[in-house]
């Protein structure tokens, strides 16, 4: 048993009582962060440029309880490496989400349910926030997110708790917020929709604009006019409400 003795007081005892508090404050957490984490949280990176690969890797692997298992560039077969090495937290970046990471994510909550996903956003981008956290990501990080974020971030997902910087945190909750809403943005009049427009509906959800024009042999512009009179038309802010407006009416997505 710890004894406080004259001693250890000294001159002033209410300043060192205080500070000797601080102290078993401080050893208390320390000592509650290493129960929390009970093994080492081996880690996955998928990202396509090289230098943001090495540079989580670089950043990680300072940390004692976290292990980089795997870095990968994205590649058709990418769910497959990730599905043999079965790692505890898969991170991947907006640039490996646009072309085909999203589809990933998904993949992994269905097929190893315990890992989990952290995302590395390029910017605050609402649309892409948004498609991320409704394919399955447990976690949502800007590319200005510091190392100790990072690690941060890692630990928290896999104590089965979120991460997503509070500007972003508000989007989530004006995008529920909007969908609670008993009227206005989801009416029961079917908007009229041409036949492009309805094309475009069902794929607004998971690619691009880029990706949309590259498949119909259309130009960007074209594309991203169709998308501006289809939100306008249904009434919503952006293209997941968009997809989410046609499941709720049974229109094709």
């Amino acid at each position: 048993m710890f004894t406080v003795t004259s001693e250890l007081l000294g001159n002033n005892p209410l300043s060192s009582c205080a500070g000797l508090l601080d102290a078993g404050l401080e050893f208390r957490l320390d000592m509650v962060a290493m129960k929390s984490v009970e093994q080492t949280i081996e880690v996955f990176l998928l990202a396509d440029n090289r230098l943001v690969r090495e540079a989580l890797a670089k950043v990680l692997k300072k940390k004692s309880d976290i292990r980089v298992v795997a870095a990968f560039a994205f590649e058709p077969e990418i769910t497959k490496h990730i599905d043999r090495i079965r790692p505890n937290v898969l991170i991947l970046d907006a640039a490996a989400s646009a072309i085909g990471g999203l589809q990933v994510v998904a993949s992994v909550r269905k097929t190893l349910p315990d890992t989990k996903v952290l995302m590395i956003g390029m910017e605050p981008n609402k649309t892409t926030f948004l498609h991320s956290v409704r394919a399955g990501v447990n976690g949502y990080l800007l590319k200005d997110a510091s190392a100790a974020e990072i690690a941060s971030a890692v630990r928290s997902i896999t104590l089965e708790e979120a991460a997503c910087p509070p500007r972003l945190c508000l989007m989530l909750f004006d995008y529920v917020a909007q969908q609670c809403q008993p009227s206005g943005v989801y009416g029961k009049v079917q908007p009229r929709l041409s036949r492009r427009e309805q094309q475009l509906v069902q794929m607004i959800g998971g690619l691009s604009n880029k990706e949309i024009a590259m498949q119909l042999n259309l130009s960007e512009a074209t594309i991203k006019n169709h998308v501006h009179r289809i939100l306008r038309k249904l009434g919503v802010n952006d293209r997941l409400s968009a997809t989410q407006y046609c499941r709720e009416e049974g229109l094709p997505v």
